[in-house]
């Protein structure tokens, strides 16, 4: 999984809503082409420090800023306040979001409680054989890369990653699940490729990729037992593994300002702890 989340649903949604909006039979793709642009580009200028927390979003500069009409902005602002980016401003309208250090934890950690119940989930139900295997192929690719300090084998491994976790939820076959989790892994340093620039450029954060491995390992040999109570509680500690990445990448400021959506982060709290 990239950070940056298309987030398929929500960007449907989106479209068929400015679709209705024109009001013009047959304007659908371009619709939907325009609230997608509108969408990636402002989820892209908030996580790359282009607004500092606390800036008004105002409509008319964006559309001029993004070259689509002012529906699709409109239906981009909502959709970020709804992932949690924006928040509402009293007097109507929205605003760059701050995050603390405690709601990062917070968020790390509900991802985990989400997974832990997926892999419950798929442990109960049963995967299919075909799940199995393609969770087995994807684990035997990550065993070498893990061991490699090359940056390709690095994104290779970042990949595998991402296919992996999306198999978790695959597996767990629950619609409710899959859209609650994508709420969570939609807000900075929350999904299973968060901090993937520092894991890159740290080797103390590449040596946890080992660890997470063995995770992946476990929870194959947990889903295939059947072992229910194993499989969500090794989920659930290989999100928590991403708490230890983030301590390591906000230890190495010259890194952290390099990781989209870190100028979202107050870090006041942490400086006098």
């Amino acid at each position: 999984m990239t950070f940056l989340h298309t987030e398929g649903g929500s960007v449907a949604d989106s479209g068929h809503a400015a679709s209705a909006a024109d009001g013009v039979d047959g304007a659908s793709a371009e619709g939907t082409s325009q609230t997608t642009r509108a969408l990636l580009g402002l989820r892209e200028l908030l996580l790359s420090g282009e607004f500092p927390p606390g800036t008004r979003m105002s409509e008319l500069p964006l559309v001029e800023r993004l070259g689509v009409s002012r529906t699709p902005v409109r239906l981009a602002l909502a959709n970020l306040q709804h992932e949690g980016l924006l928040e509402n401003l009293e007097g109507g309208g929205y605003a760059v979001r701050e995050f603390t250090m405690d709601e990062i934890h917070d968020s790390i950690e509900l991802r985990g409680v989400l997974e832990g119940t997926a892999a419950r989930f798929a442990a109960e139900r049963g995967p299919t054989p075909d799940q199995l295997d393609r969770m087995r192929r994807l684990s035997a690719e990550m065993d070498p890369l893990v061991h490699r300090s090359d940056v390709d084998s690095f994104w290779q491994y970042v990949e595998c990653n991402r296919e992996f976790h999306a198999l978790l939820l695959e597996a767990a076959a629950s619609p409710v699940l899959e859209r609650s989790l994508e709420r969570i892994v939609a807000l900075p340093f929350a999904s299973p490729s968060a901090m993937v620039q520092g894991q890159a450029e740290i080797p103390e954060s590449r040596e946890i990729l080992v660890i997470a491995q063995s995770h992946h390992r476990g929870l194959i040999d947990a889903i295939e037992g059947r072992q229910a109570a194993r499989a969500e509680a090794l989920a659930r500690e290989h999100a928590r593994v991403a708490l230890r990445n983030l301590e390591i990448v906000l230890d190495n400021r010259d890194v952290l300002e390099r990781i989209p959506g870190a100028s979202l982060i107050n870090l006041a709290d942490r400086a006098t702890s």
